[in-house]
């Protein structure tokens, strides 16, 4: 037999109409809603006389048994309070709108089913078979797969409640998770989801279909009932505007928006040893960098916003004239090269640009080493503004006269020279980073200059160069790099480093930096023999693949234990 099953209506009469119509087409014998008649659409009554009229058998959720008692609130199972505020305001209007007859109707409807169909047992829940609101994710640890399998001893479960659908097999349990009828499944597209399930001689076997209807209908008829805009935007785009909370690390990072606009700091300071500038980066309105106006939504995508900068970071190579004692990445003259190719950085600038990143880093290693480097930065500072960071001790030669070539060609801020000066004598600086390259340091530091390149410079903190910070910032001034121009940051233990502040992934802002060895979390964890731990994954992986992998990460390590990341910011 194949039976047709769906879940979460949400006050959607034309996505039910819609399956009740394309379900039969399918040769659906038997239809099913799991329940959750209410709670996102305006047009709950709707669903009525759709239902009885073309004989679906329904099981209660959570909103139908709060509805059918008048509870204050619908039980859905949000732990956040802006999840909360947004479920209680539909809940409201829900529960205002619905009349009484239909909601003690609901009221007489199981909370789970069970049948036996083509020699299957079925278990219809509405939550899991543990509770009447509990979010079956596809992402749960299998141990609490089987232990929600286990709990219903069925060989088929259905279920819904948490509008993602997904289906896979646990044991010899086939679950399926049929999605929700009231809006999509926050994949960016317009249609719902239901599922076909055949069961025969025993056997099942299920498929997840995507259903379209008339979702401009039901928009309309959201905002003409005065329903928040975001409510409506869901069904106009298919990605979630409201209760985002709720979502796991893997769901969260699959959608579009992962935080609420009200998460954000406002600004950025050193704290707890951090270091960053003071921003407020991604807490105003207008327009980001993934497009669109974004003021009056409540929630912002995690790229783009203060916790997770639209730059890119490449290591253009990884071996180096000096030798610092500190250095994060552990570059040398000695490292081996691990060198990008021209052509293959250019598609990687390509590629960040597809992507929605809006700066580009490039670093090493000296990058000056690299053979291309000229053609690499041409290239970058054409399709992004480009900031490179060097030691400015090798600008002579062919390296020089090709830095002067794309000063002249450049747009006013498209190139930047970045480097450090770690003292405002020789000794201090020379100390970690080899005699006699304080001067030729501040040498090319005047020669980017004087080819009217920005020049920005960052200071490492050390015990032995604290006292002359003001000493080196006045010196740079008289240079004509001053104010943001010039940052100091703590030093790092990484790489090299025996000493100075700890960073992890978990409590460090991500800046996603690219390397020959893959994709890192953060530029100063780009060696991935000693920063195994910032690696998110091997070479050639998409950079879309590495903002998603990044975005699950933060929400992990934002979920174990509620804080959120610091930053430390090696860009100037």
């Amino acid at each position: 037999m194949r039976i047709g099953v769906c879940g979460g209506p949400y006050g959607n009469p034309y996505a039910l109409r819609a399956f009740v119509t394309d379900a039969r087409a399918r040769g659906c014998q038997r239809l099913y809603c799991l329940g959750d008649l209410g709670g996102f659409g305006a047009e709950v009554d709707a669903l009525w006389p759709v239902l009885t009229g073309a004989g679906v058998e329904c099981i209660a959720g959570n909103y139908d048994v709060a509805l059918a008692r008048a509870d204050p609130d619908c039980g859905c199972g949000y732990r956040d309070p802006r999840d909360n505020e947004f479920a209680q305001l539909i809940y409201d209007y829900t529960l205002t709108h619905t009349s009484r007859a239909f909601a003690a109707w609901m009221g007489q409807l199981p909370t789970q089913r069970r049948e036996h169909i083509g020699g299957c047992s079925v278990h219809l829940v509405h939550g899991s078979p543990l509770a009447l609101n509990d979010f079956w994710w596809e992402s749960l640890p299998e141990d609490e797969h089987r232990l929600r399998a286990a709990a219903s001893g069925a060989g088929v479960i259905c279920c819904t409640h948490s509008g993602l659908p997904w289906q896979r097999r646990i044991g010899h349990t086939l679950v399926v998770n049929v999605g929700v009828l009231g809006k999509p499944a926050n994949d960016g597209r317009r249609e719902v989801w239901y599922a076909v399930l055949d069961l025969d001689a025993g056997s099942a076997r299920a498929e997840l279909v995507p259903l379209a209807y008339d979702w401009a209908a039901q928009a309309t008829s959201m905002r003409r009932a005065g329903l928040p805009g975001p409510f409506a935007e869901t069904i106009e785009t298919g990605w979630w505007t409201t209760c985002v909370e709720i979502l796991p690390p893997a769901e969260r990072a699959a959608g579009r928006f992962q935080l609420y606009r009200s998460a954000l700091p406002e600004a950025f300071r050193p704290a707890g040893g951090g270091w960053g500038a003071g921003t407020a980066s991604g807490t105003g309105s207008g327009t980001g960098a993934n497009g669109g106006d974004e003021a009056g939504r409540p929630v912002i995508p995690l790229f783009g916003s203060a916790y997770f900068p639209p730059r890119l970071w490449v290591y253009t190579n990884f071996h180096c004239n000096l030798a610092c004692d500190y250095c994060a990445v552990a570059s040398s003259p000695k490292a081996a090269p691990r060198a990008i190719p021209a052509g293959q950085f250019q598609a990687l600038v390509d590629e960040a640009a597809g992507e929605g990143f809006t700066e580009l880093y490039v670093t090493g290693g000296e990058p000056f080493l690299h053979p291309d480097i000229i053609e690499i930065l041409g290239y970058a500072s054409q399709r992004l503004p480009t900031v490179l960071l060097t030691n400015a001790m090798l600008f002579r030669g062919r390296r020089l006269a090709g830095l002067a070539a794309l000063a002249k060609q450049a747009r006013p801020g498209t190139l930047i020279i970045q480097t450090s000066l770690d003292g405002a004598r020789p000794q201090t600086h020379d100390a970690h980073r080899g005699h006699g390259s304080w001067v030729k340091t501040m040498d090319g530091i005047r020669q980017a200059a004087s080819l009217g390149l920005p020049v920005r410079v960052g200071m490492t903190e050390t015990p032995q160069n604290s006292a002359e910070t003001g000493e080196a910032a006045r010196m740079l001034a008289c240079l004509g790099i001053e104010g943001e121009a010039f940052a100091v940051r703590p030093l790092l233990r990484r790489g090299v480093s025996a000493g100075g502040l700890d960073i992890e992934p978990g409590t460090t802002i991500p800046e996603l930096t690219v390397s020959a060895d893959g994709l890192h979390w953060h530029p100063a964890g780009a060696d991935a023999v000693t920063s195994p731990d910032m690696l998110l994954a091997g070479p050639g992986t998409p950079l879309a693949a590495g903002k998603r992998l990044v975005t699950e990460r933060f929400f992990a390590a934002r979920l174990a234990d509620g804080s959120l990341p610091r930053p430390y910011r090696c860009a100037v």
